[in-house]
């Protein structure tokens, strides 16, 4: 099956001969995302001892427009392709991906500038529509908020070697979190990421992938929303350093490589985060809370993982399992120890589902979750969704 190795190196390069065919067409694709949540109303979603990536109001219960997205990209000239990616939701717009790539460097570099999803991990690149499961990973939710996006600039090289090896590093703004708006705002980089990805076949029905990943990033002010000792909502800012190792690996099997009949996937990741610096408990006694503007240190070592299984049992139907499960870790507060409380806790999520694609163009998915992920309740969810793609759309990565 070394068709599948060759798929995982061609997607960083395209044809250069190519681009006199798209200079003034590129492609277009509209996928048009939605759902049906079935959860408890839940006005403040968070996941218990870990700082938000952001200020959660909770989940559309009912019906909602989940994450639709419209996508440009072709070959500019010979030298260079580009690729735009727009996230739609509910009255709202942004710029997710916007990037250009190197064609025909030679000796397996590419370089991409812009703003894109960073190759760490092996579902940050993925979007949501092709996600196995409705919704993100509780790892990458509470990691990156959903997945890690970079504005800088990424080189790759991919080793000239049978199996597949590629090396990759990657400077940035920061601005996203785990870094922050004020700690992107500097000269040079407020971010950097490297990663290694390997991978091969172990005959006509077996591939596999493998990765480790580095983060570092330098927040300043990163704005988390928490309760503070006396359950009043209060506003913290963090400013130090963020450290993330992140390790994972993918395992495919297909009958003879037939993968439209009957395949089975399984993927895991795992991550181990820390973080040091000073945390600032904005002073929200006017609203009846204890901070009072304190300052102190903040150290905090936590770590988590997610492992699913998805089988594709006949054409067009598929069934998948992930466990998500998350340790609150070891956290220092300080002088705010009085004034906030780490929960000391491992946040769980058991989630199944079944999808129906009636093509490679259309998905139709139920799926079912108990999620644990705040201390003290237990949601269990059903979420219906669709997922459908009108226009070209390239292939997805291994």
């Amino acid at each position: 099956m070394k068709r599948t190795v060759l798929a995982i190196a061609a997607c960083c390069a395209a044809p250069v001969g190519a681009a006199e065919n798209h200079s003034f067409n590129p492609d277009i694709s509209l996928i048009l995302q939605g759902r049906y949540l079935n959860a408890r109303d839940i006005a403040e979603r968070h996941i218990s001892g870990f700082l938000p990536a952001g200020h959660d109001h909770g989940s559309e219960r009912g019906f909602s427009l989940d994450h639709s997205e419209l996508m440009l990209s072709a070959n500019i000239d010979q030298a260079f392709r580009g690729q735009a990616n727009f996230a739609i939701a509910d009255g709202e717009v942004e710029v997710e991906e916007a990037w250009f790539q190197t064609l025909g460097l030679g000796h397996g570099l590419t370089v991409k500038g812009g703003r894109f999803l960073s190759g760490i991990g092996y579902s940050n690149e993925q979007h949501p529509h092709a996600w196995d499961f409705a919704d993100q990973s509780l790892v990458y939710q509470a990691l990156f908020g959903a997945h890690l996006i970079h504005d800088g600039v990424q080189l790759r090289w991919l080793a000239p070697t049978t199996a597949f090896v590629e090396f990759g590093v990657e400077a940035a703004r920061g601005q996203f979190f785990p870094g922050s708006e004020t700690g992107g705002n500097k000269n040079g980089a407020g971010s950097a990421a490297t990663f290694v990805h390997i991978g091969n076949d172990w005959n006509e029905s077996h591939s596999w992938r493998a990765g480790l990943s580095y983060l570092h990033a330098a927040p300043a002010a990163r704005e988390s929303h928490l309760e503070d000792a006396s359950a009043t909502e209060a506003h913290a800012a963090f400013s130090g350093d963020s450290n993330t190792w992140l390790v994972d690996f993918v395992w495919k099997w297909a009958p003879d490589g037939n993968m439209r009949e009957r395949n089975f996937k399984f993927q895991a990741e795992y991550f181990q985060r820390k973080e040091q610096g000073e945390l600032t408990c904005e002073d929200n006694s006017a609203d009846g809370g204890v901070c009072n503007d304190t300052t102190g240190r903040y150290r905090s070592e936590q770590s988590g993982f997610y492992a699913q299984l998805v089988y594709q049992f006949m054409p067009r139907w598929r069934v998948g399992y992930r466990y998500d499960r998350l340790d609150s870790g070891t956290v220092d507060l300080g002088a705010n120890v009085g004034l906030l409380e780490h929960e000391d806790y491992r946040p769980t999520r058991h989630s199944v589902m079944l999808d129906y694609a009636p093509s490679e163009f259309s998905r139709l998915r139920l799926q079912l979750a108990r999620d644990e992920s705040m201390h003290g309740v237990t949601d269990n969810q059903v979420i219906a969704q669709y997922a459908m793609s009108l226009g070209a759309h390239g292939a997805h990565k291994f």
